[in-house]
């Protein structure tokens, strides 16, 4: 089982999920139409370290976080 954390201004509780690869997070997100917007612009992360293939490999245990861009000075 991963985690799933949604951080800055996305608004969702914590997720505990039974995925293989970042694909089949992707398709799970997409069903929440306020999360599939986010999904667009994020970055993600996979215990602390960000990835850019959906086919990264999943393992029990493992924390994803979802990255929204933020503005800041």
């Amino acid at each position: 089982m991963v985690r799933v954390e949604f951080l800055g201004p996305i608004q969702k509780p914590s997720l505990e999920l039974e995925i293989q690869n970042l694909n089949e997070l992707a398709a799970v997100l997409q069903e929440d139409a306020e999360l599939s917007e986010w999904l667009k612009n994020c970055a993600v992360a996979v215990n602390d370290t960000l990835v850019s293939s959906l086919e990264a490999p999943l393992k029990d245990g493992d924390k994803i976080s979802l990255l929204p861009p933020v503005c800041g000075g």
